[in-house]
């Protein structure tokens, strides 16, 4: 278990920055996401920790060694990829102790130490096995297993569970979790679904442009986006144009177009001044139907397209110019088509207030 520090790393692949001076700390045992959308340097982030990419400045430490220089080999660090990489003509089990054979550990402890990784990913009995044999979400408890069984000082991941089916993905996030605590390690996954970093990590960063947007716990990030780039690439949001008009305890007061709305500011020591541009920022899920306006932070219009989900519908929501999106659970879709005149109301603690 160990703290991975980068110190104003940069990389750049010609004329192309891909990071540009980050500067990030993961805490020892720390489950830590990188998102972004493509291009944003999350998974140069994640190979230059690795070692397979050597930083044109700045440093990489594991603890208080600086590893910048250290060949990938000498990190002591598994890494799992999206396409498994495990080979089809070996067993299970000689697939897992490949990283002990290369490190000459002896036979008895190689077959106690695979036995026991096996184990933790519930595959035992697995392993004379060929991985032809083995199903996708098999598969990749095996490259799990394999990643483990060396004993590594950090795990990296990249986009593990992308081949699989959403149900398999769903099993899986579960299952890394669990091995990643079980074993105290210290992990860095880099992702595009959403639902897997909310669900699995315990602290992000979101990357845009090279750099870091925002550094957080799951529910931080999601609920008080630093920007409107990270609130518009995290999950969906609806955006409303204001301006400020005071503060009162921990709520500011906005005019929009639609009204007053109160809500909370999610940039620490910003202070607008009276008629300065902002921006709200309010997930579809916020969002409360009824027939009656509130005082503040309410929106008339009507329901113009849903989409049935089950558990939830979605809705269009026309308010003059705008079509707001709204996510109700358990909702009454056909009510809700017959109605033509509703409001649409948030409380205060779920409109973000953000810089223009």
């Amino acid at each position: 278990m160990i703290a991975i520090s980068i110190d104003h790393l940069v990389k750049k692949f010609g004329t192309h920055t891909a990071l540009d001076g980050v500067t990030l700390r993961i805490e020892p045992g720390e489950i830590f996401f990188l998102l972004g959308p493509s291009g944003c340097g999350k998974t140069t982030l994640l190979r230059s920790i690795a070692g397979f990419y050597e930083a044109d400045a700045g440093r990489i430490l594991f603890d208080q060694e600086d590893v910048t220089k250290v060949p990938p080999h000498r990190r002591n660090v598994a890494m799992m990829f999206q396409n498994y990489a495990l080979w089809p003509h070996l067993t299970v089990e000689r697939n897992v102790a490949f990283g002990l054979e290369e490190r000459k550990v002896p036979s008895a402890e190689r077959k106690k130490r695979v036995a026991e990784a096996l184990a933790a990913v519930r595959m035992e009995g697995y392993a004379e096995r060929k991985i032809g044999q083995l199903s996708g979400g098999q598969q990749q408890r095996i490259a799990l297993a394999r990643a483990l069984v060396v004993r590594p000082r950090a795990l990296l991941l990249d986009e593990p569970l992308s081949n699989l089916d959403a149900k398999l993905r769903i099993e899986m996030r579960e299952e890394i979790r669990h091995v990643c605590k079980q074993f105290g390690l210290t992990a860095v996954y880099v992702t595009h679904d959403q639902k897997e970093a909310l669900s699995i990590s315990d602290r992000m960063a979101i990357l845009l442009d090279g750099g870091i947007a925002q550094v957080g716990p799951p529910e931080e990030v999601y609920r008080r986006p630093a920007s409107r780039q990270v609130a518009d690439f995290i999950g969906e949001t609806n955006f409303l144009s204001g301006t400020f008009h005071s503060a009162q305890g921990g709520h500011w007061r906005v005019e929009t177009e639609f009204g007053r709305f109160e809500g909370v500011p999610t940039i620490r020591d910003w202070q607008p001044n009276s008629g300065d541009k902002v921006v709200l920022s309010i997930r579809p899920e916020s969002w409360k139907i009824g027939p009656e306006a509130n005082p503040a932070n309410s929106v008339r219009g009507q329901v113009t397209a849903s989409t049935y989900l089950g558990e939830i519908a979605q809705y269009e929501f026309a308010a003059g110019h705008q079509r707001l999106k709204v996510f109700e659970l358990n909702s009454l879709l056909s009510q809700r088509r017959g109605e033509q005149e509703l409001f649409l109301h948030a409380r205060p603690e779920d409109v973000a207030i953000l810089r223009d």
